[in-house]
This record gives C-alpha cells, structure tokens and sequence, in this order.
C-alpha cells in the first residue's frame, strides 16, 4: 500500500512539491451522472492526507486558474473528451490554496472522459555519502547527473493516468477505449453504472494488453469519520481482470499499479505504471 500511495504522487509529480510523498492525489466531481439538458459538473483536484479531504495542496491543472509566480512546479496535462471524442476547455478555472476547481458544462448527451496523463516520466534515486538524492529529467541528463561513486542507484520510468468520468442521459462507451498507452481501466462494466448490490468488472491493460497481478488499492470515501480507511486490495487475473463487490453505496477512490524489473532496457532499472480514478457508486 505504501508503494501505491508513492505512485498516485508520480501521477501528478509535475505538479507537486517533493514534500508530497505521503500523501494521495485525486480528482472528484460533484456528479457523476447528471440529466436535464446542458447540466454542469464542478471538479476538483488535490494532494490530502486522506481522501477527498482538502488539507495539503492543489494539483495544478494546464488551463485552470494562474500559478503563483513564485512557483517552480509545472501545471499538470488536463484533457477533457465529449462523448463524440472532441476536446473540451475547462471553464471557471481557479487554483486556490489547498485544491484546483473547474466547471464543465455536459452540452453533449453521453459520457465524457476527464484525464491527466504522463508517459515515459524518469526518474533517478541514488544515495552518495549517506545521503538519499533524486533526480529528474530525460534519461540523458539523469545518467549525467548521478555521481559515478553513487550508491544503490535505480532509474525508475513511470507511466501515469488519472481520469474522471461523468455522463449526461445515457451512459456512452466511445470515450472508454484505451490509448494503449501505459496502465489503462477497460471496463467491462460502464464506469457510470455502478450500483451497491451489483458487482462491477474492469479490466487492467497495460500498453493496450492485458496486465495480470495489477495491484488494486480501493477506498471509500469518509474515513475521516471512521477508525480506519477501510481500504482493500485486490489483484487482477491471469486475464488482467478485477471483480469488485461494493458493499455500499458512495464514492470510492481506485488506484491500481504495476511494477516491473525485468526485461528492461539499460539503464532503466524499474517500470511502474499506475492509475487512479474516483467512482461513484449508487444505492441500489
């Protein structure tokens, strides 16, 4: 669990302060299933210590608000597809202190798809008199970087993909095919059709493939108002699918990874791939 919370930090690195690291990053809208004509869906993006709690800092979205002069981080890729797979602009856009917000406006009947995604990320980790250092960057300039009498080196590529999905009227299936690009949620149950007394199946693909043994971490939403965060992991199968009984209604944050350390091209040393979404599940 303590690797998938690292990742969901990698999937936003851009965006974050190296501080980050034990914290959690998602996205969560204010419906995910709307009616009546043009409705409006507001979005939010954060780094919290729990989930959907707004305590730590935003993650800065590309086109939403204006970053602090002053800061060095680099505002995340944001995409927004409609259900007939043009691009949509992020409306009201401001980037506050502790979170982002934006509006979408669902003038299209279906499902649309809201993402942010980085492929082929490096990054390098290495320790030099006692000391952890990383570094990032192309892989060119982190093989120059790291000092020749550096100790346990790795260089880490990552691939990361966060999304959201939101329908007007009837639940469409256009914006769910993968890019074959990284770690990637095919679902065999629509996203936006979920409910506590039915159980949903995905499945995990992994550059377009299927992706067996994807570490699943699902929580839902409330913990601070429990004991415990309640979070349970589970594994795909040999056909990179997951079942998943909800038990109740409500949100629910799913963050999947995959880790790989062989058959790599020198001098990566690890391949790690992740994804995250949020999904709201309905009473019955």
């Amino acid at each position: 669990m303590k690797l998938l919370k690292q990742l969901s930090v990698l999937a936003v690195a851009a965006a974050l302060p190296l501080t980050a690291d034990a914290h959690r990053a998602w996205m969560v809208p204010s419906s995910t299933v709307l009616s009546g004509d043009a409705p409006w869906v507001t979005v939010d993006a954060a780094v919290g210590n729990g989930i959907f709690y707004f305590d730590h800092f935003p993650i800065m979205l590309e086109g939403v608000g204006t970053p602090p002069a002053d800061s060095n981080r680099q505002p995340a890729p944001l995409s927004i597809t409609a259900p007939d797979g043009s691009d949509v602009a992020p409306q009201n856009g401001h980037l506050g202190r502790l979170r982002s917000s934006f509006d979408l406006q669902l003038e299209q009947k279906g499902t649309y798809k809201i993402a942010i995604a980085n492929s082929g990320r490096v990054m390098g980790m290495y320790e030099l008199n006692g000391e952890r250092e990383r570094v990032m960057g192309s892989l060119g300039d982190i093989v120059k970087q790291i000092p020749a009498d550096a100790e346990n080196v790795s260089i880490v590529r990552s691939d990361s993909r966060m999304e959201l999905f939101v329908t007007s009227g009837n639940p469409t299936e256009d914006v769910l095919k993968p890019t074959g690009q990284g770690l990637e949620l095919q679902p065999v149950t629509h996203p936006n059709d979920l409910y506590a007394d039915e159980a949903a199946e995905f499945v995990f693909l992994l550059d377009g493939n299927p992706a067996p043994g994807v570490e699943i971490a699902l929580i839902p939403a409330g913990a601070r108002y429990r004991d415990s965060d309640q979070a349970r992991e589970l594994t795909t199968d040999a056909d990179g699918k997951v079942s998943i009984e909800w038990g109740q209604a409500g949100l629910f944050w799913l963050e999947a990874e995959y880790k790989q350390t062989e058959g790599l091209e020198a001098p990566v040393t690890q391949r790690r791939a992740s994804y995250s979404t949020t999904l709201e599940v309905l009473a019955p």
